[in-house]
């Protein structure tokens, strides 16, 4: 791919945040117990030392003020680890110092991760006096054996009896399933999904389950212990299922892998998909800020104990990657052509200078792997399950 001229697209590439918006992502890293399909930076403590985590935070976040004042904030997550493990008043403090640095948008969102094992009335009445407006919840399976078999500490019935809590407390609610599981058939998975698209739930993140390097399902894959896994054609059917019954229940797919109601999108994660600035903050926690130098990859030291004394030496271990102008290109096709909408040709057109060229698309949209409408490119129900040689073919025609 051919180098865009940064001088040429400085000021456009300073300013292209602001299409995305902008949020602040609070990294919990502690966890009751390590799941073992989960390559997140989640650990389990035997006690946590709740003022001193809190008052590290709160120097990250009068930090990172100082580099993006005056910025209208759209969006909050506390992610984790299991952030419901956080008592209500860390996360109050936590948000009325970032209140205090950034106004809210109109649509502020402020999610939070919660675990059904660490749902309790009491706690979650105090999340909704905090501020937290809407709750994710990690119910993974409505059946009480792929929850023992996925590590899971909680059952069917607290799952459900956690998700009433939620939604007595929070008009906005989300969970996650997980599919493709061991021993696992298709329409056993049409069931399962119908039964949690009765709920009342407006959001649903439905992962196929993958298998990574350094999980305990890792290494028993590793050691052919790992049985019963779906057949790659029985788990794009649970895919192909899985957009079936949720635009049926009126939860079309806005994302590769995120259902929602009609403006029940999560604004967080959409800030990370178009390609907006975002604070990371925690340990391992990730970030994307642009300053008038350049935007720039940010990630921070990922063991929880060397992470909060670099805050408190006022060290700060973590690394700045400058993005350069293709960088950026590449980041935001990548993770714009995730979304049902797709990407602004008018923004592609800018961040690669002026070289993109629609028609080198035409074999894929005769194919019916892509579509343009109204400004927008977007991958097809069949180019998302090849979005990876979608996304070339894209960058391809921006040389």
């Amino acid at each position: 791919m051919q180098t865009v001229s940064e001088n040429s697209s400085r000021g456009v590439l300073v300013a292209d945040w602001r299409n995305g918006g902008f949020g602040v992502y609070i990294h919990w890293p502690f966890c009751a117990a390590k799941c073992p399909y989960c390559d997140f930076n989640s650990h389990v403590a035997k006690s946590i030392d709740q003022s001193s985590w809190k008052n590290a935070y709160l120097r990250e976040i009068d930090r990172y003020a100082e580099l993006t004042s005056r910025r209208v904030l759209n969006s909050v997550f506390f992610g984790g680890g299991t952030p419901s493990l956080m008592p209500p008043e860390t996360v109050h403090d936590i948000l009325e110092r970032i209140h205090y640095h950034w106004p809210k948008a109109n649509n502020f969102e402020c999610t939070l991760e919660a675990n059904p094992t660490s749902v309790d009335a009491g706690r979650f009445a105090g999340y909704a006096t905090a501020g937290v407006n809407r709750i994710s919840m990690g119910i993974q399976s409505l059946r009480d054996d792929d929850l023992v078999g996925l590590g899971r500490m909680h059952t069917v019935a607290e799952a459900k009896q956690a998700f009433d809590i939620a939604r007595d407390n929070f008009d906005r609610v989300s969970f996650d399933l997980i599919y493709a599981r061991q021993h696992q058939e298709p329409e056993s998975w049409r069931v399962e999904l119908k039964e949690a698209l009765s709920m009342a739930v407006d959001h649903i993140s439905a992962y196929q389950l993958t298998i990574e390097q350094g999980t305990a399902f890792g290494d028993r894959y590793n050691r052919g212990l790992l049985k019963g896994l779906p057949e790659d054609e029985n788990a794009e059917r649970m895919y192909d299922i899985t957009q079936e019954e949720c635009a049926a229940a009126g939860m079309p797919r806005y994302e590769v892998s995120n259902h929602a109601a009609p403006g029940q999108e999560s604004i967080h994660n959409q800030v990370y998909w178009k390609y907006g600035d975002y604070i990371g903050i925690g340990p391992g926690a990730h970030g994307r800020l642009t300053t008038q130098q350049g935007r720039y990859s940010t990630e921070t030291h990922l063991a929880p104990e060397i992470w909060k004394n670099s805050v408190y030496d006022g060290k700060n271990i973590e690394s700045w990657a400058h993005l350069s102008a293709d960088d950026q290109l590449s980041e935001f096709v990548l993770m714009g052509m995730r979304m049902a909408s797709g990407i602004s040709v008018h923004r592609l057109n800018e961040l690669s200078n002026g070289s993109f060229k629609l028609a080198k698309l035409s074999d894929l949209i005769e194919m019916g792997m892509i579509g343009e409408s109204n400004g927008m490119l977007f991958a097809t129900q069949t180019g998302t399950k090849l979005l990876n040689q979608v996304i070339y073919h894209i960058l391809d025609a921006c040389e």
